[in-house]
């Protein structure tokens, strides 16, 4: 009896400190109404949960009026159990006994042999608002197969974990198209995944022009002004290097120099994306001077540590933990630009374009959406020479992005 009240008490802090309804318990207050009498598959992963952490696999699968006949695995698969970049493979899913589709394999897309029988395809995964984050690249490709096959595509959707009012980077220009970089749309994107799904559509950007039948299940008490935080929900890891909510604050503040694997960004240590380190660097030295500059929103603290895998792995080093105090104020992904700049400055001799092969170039340039950046910084490591790439496309695509918004 004892236990039983505490996971009373437990499950109650969960729903009661909510501020938000997520698109699957909106769906499940409509009785499952856009599902009924249709043959059901879900695309999702461990982030598809409700307000009590339920599984929206089961939610759906447990349903009288839902006939879920098939799961398909993004990046990290359905439960989550796979790492980054590794391919995810067709299987059974224990506890359902559905067929589990792989959507990071040898296929992307769901083929029209993963479609057949089906009526709706359902979409629920937590985003994080940052472009090379290849759960909207799913989405995207999920969207052109539905349409493609004559498809109902459903969107339950989620918050963006940065709120809705943060634009940052440039639209990534054609030749840099990638599955880290599927659409164009700025770096730090402003969407929720309801509404770059209606983005896509209203803008044609499917390939051939294609739309699908979409219909997005908004949520209830979400606003632009509210992170992740905010909303009272409980955050499921999205992949095993974001673990908090939080996490996805720092993602864009450091995730593009990762991709060079020449400087640790926190990841194989226990703050990931939150740090920057070499054993190079001079952590007291290039946190005075980052903290010079007087960037808002952001204080820079020297840190020395050993990262237990990736780059550096088991080697003392040392340099600056970000520690952001105005999420809306701090410019998030300029941040690592604004680090290289003054490392470089320190260390002039350390290029570390140089430093890394050109496959690490390559997916530099895809995650940057173009390769002007890189060119433009190389030739004097100063974020004056890129803040117009930076940020030129903003107002403009702020705009064009208004007429898609559904809160």
């Amino acid at each position: 009896m004892k236990f039983m009240a505490l996971l009373f008490l437990s499950t109650l802090f969960l729903t009661t400190n909510a501020q938000v309804k997520t698109g699957i318990e909106v769906l499940t207050n409509q009785n499952f109404e856009l599902l009924k009498e249709k043959k059901t598959g879900l695309i999702t992963n461990p982030t598809g949960v409700d307000s009590y952490l339920k599984s929206t696999i089961d939610i759906l699968f447990d349903a009288p009026e839902v006939e879920l006949v098939a799961l398909y695995g993004p990046e990290h698969g359905v439960r989550g159990n796979v790492a980054a970049g590794k391919k995810v493979e067709n299987l059974t899913d224990p506890k359902t006994g559905l067929p589990v589709f792989s959507l990071y394999g040898k296929t992307r897309k769901p083929t029209p042999e993963m479609l057949k029988g089906i009526d709706v395809l359902v979409y629920d995964i937590q985003d994080i608002g940052s472009r090379s984050y290849t759960y909207i690249s799913t989405l995207g490709l999920a969207m052109e197969a539905a349409a493609e096959n004559d498809i109902e595509f459903v969107v339950l959707d989620r918050p963006n974990p940065l709120g809705g009012n943060k634009f940052e980077g440039p639209l990534t220009e054609p030749p840099f198209t990638s599955f880290v970089s599927h659409f164009p749309i700025p770096y730090v994107h402003g969407f929720t995944v309801g509404e770059l799904a209606t983005f896509i559509n209203q803008n044609h950007l499917l390939p051939r022009g294609l739309k699908c039948n979409l219909k997005v299940v908004k949520m209830e008490g979400w606003t632009r002004d509210m992170n992740f935080e905010a909303t009272g929900l409980q955050w499921v890891p999205s992949s095993p290097h974001i673990p908090n909510a939080h996490s996805a604050f720092y993602y864009p503040v450091s995730g593009i120099l990762g991709e060079l694997y020449v400087v640790n960004i926190g990841v194989g240590y226990t703050l990931p994306f939150q740090l920057f380190g070499a054993d190079w660097f001079d952590a007291t030295q290039l946190a005075q001077n980052l903290n010079d500059l007087n960037l808002p929103g952001v204080i820079f603290r020297p840190i020395f540590y050993k990262p237990y895998y990736s780059t550096f792995n088991g080697k003392e080093i040392e340099g600056v933990q970000v520690h952001l105090t105005d999420l809306e104020k701090a410019p998030l992904s300029l941040i690592q630009f604004y680090v290289l700049q003054e490392a470089h400055q320190l260390n002039p001799d350390k290029n570390v374009f140089e430093l890394c092969d050109s496959t690490r170039l390559a997916m530099f340039d895809k995650v940057c959406g173009t390769d002007k950046v890189r060119i433009a910084f190389s030739k004097n490591f100063k974020v004056e020479d890129i803040i117009e790439i930076w940020t030129g496309d903003i107002k403009k695509f702020r705009k064009k992005a208004e007429k898609s918004f559904l809160y």
